[in-house]
């Protein structure tokens, strides 16, 4: 293995895997920022020289590929090539309403866990999860995924702890098993890979270059809260399409359980067992659900917010509010709000 990043060491090899199912943003972003050292001016004091970073794009064979969009990039190496490498970093994939088909790649699986036996790291960017999951690596393991795909992960590998609220997991005995989350944690990804192995002066000074930021409020203010429809309880069913147009009324769990015409305990225990959530907890969500998109596109105050989405007491409502999101109101509304210059019809 090459050693670990320093002033006239040799430069890491990253081995960026390529197949049909990448989406090329995550793929050629990942690319460009990792070998950007040519061009980032260095800090005083923290030369360059190599570039910590040796980058290429590999797949099942060199040569044209044509990515998910239809675009094509050229594969630079076959993995058949490449017997050893110190980071594998598989880009986000996109994934059709099937789900992911496994066993499409079986010589990529096999390359996949030949690296990790020889010390490399296995990175995926967003759903990139998916391939990297099947050599087994990462069962009983942490990850995050794009939040999107959670539950088709879920399915697909049960054995897989997933956590899409949290922009990045790292896990393994060597922290050599490392997963971003939704889609633009690829940043998250290259600079911590960065700060790891160049240090974190190198990781500011390319974050600052390309206006990069973490996202260190994690991903939960991101995620749009959709209860669980797949349990085929009918009673149940009703009740969640009856609350989700009347989350707002006072005493929501009495009115869903007489609208299910069932007694209130059997009512919680048949919701909790279909939904994975509490009646109370459930009706929770979809009113803040719906205060995020009053923040984001009206000027009513935050109290007035509260009392629109069914809480009279705008002090619980904010402690709720910051409980599911991880940010206040005022902060969600500073982070999400459309600015003035990406209205219609208006300019910077």
């Amino acid at each position: 293995m090459h050693p670990r990043t320093e002033t006239g060491s040799a430069p890491l090899q990253v081995s960026l895997l390529a197949i049909p199912e990448a989406a090329i943003s995550t793929l050629t972003g990942v690319f460009d920022v990792m070998n950007a050292f040519a061009i980032v001016p260095p800090e005083e004091g923290a030369p360059w020289t190599p570039p910590p970073f040796a980058v290429e794009i590999v797949g099942l064979s060199a040569g044209p590929l044509e990515l998910a969009s239809g675009v094509p990039v050229t594969v630079q190496r076959s993995v058949a090539a490449i017997e050893e490498t110190d980071i594998v970093i598989v880009p986000s994939v996109m994934i059709g309403p099937d789900g992911w088909q496994k066993a499409r790649y079986p010589e990529l699986v096999t390359w996949l866990e030949a690296m990790h036996r020889r010390g490399a790291l296995l990175c995926s960017a967003c759903s990139g999860i998916f391939l990297l999951a099947e050599t087994g690596l990462f069962d009983g393991m942490p990850a995050t995924v794009h939040f999107g795909y959670a539950r088709l992960f879920q399915a697909a590998f049960p054995d897989v702890p997933i956590f899409p609220e949290r922009v990045l997991v790292i896990a393994g005995r060597r922290e050599e098993l490392i997963t971003s989350g939704a889609s633009m944690t690829w940043h998250d990804l290259v600079l911590y890979l960065i700060a790891r192995h160049a240090g974190a002066t190198a990781a500011q000074t390319v974050a600052r270059y390309f206006a990069l930021q973490w996202h260190q409020d994690g991903l939960a203010p991101y995620i749009v809260f959709e209860g669980r429809r797949d349990h085929g309880d009918s009673a149940v069913a009703a009740a969640q399409a009856w609350i989700a147009e009347h989350f707002s009324v006072a005493n929501p769990l009495v009115e869903m359980a007489r609208r299910a015409d069932l007694p209130e305990r059997t009512f919680k225990r048949r919701f909790g067992s279909a939904t994975g959530l509490s009646p109370i907890a459930y009706v929770q969500r979809l009113r803040v659900e719906d205060a995020k998109r009053r923040l984001e596109r009206t000027e009513a105050s935050i109290d007035e917010i509260s009392w629109q989405v069914g809480y009279e007491e705008p002090a619980f409502f904010r402690r709720l509010f910051r409980r599911v999101t991880g940010l206040s109101p005022g902060a969600y509304r500073r982070r999400f709000r459309m600015p003035d210059f990406g209205q219609a019809g208006r300019g910077v």
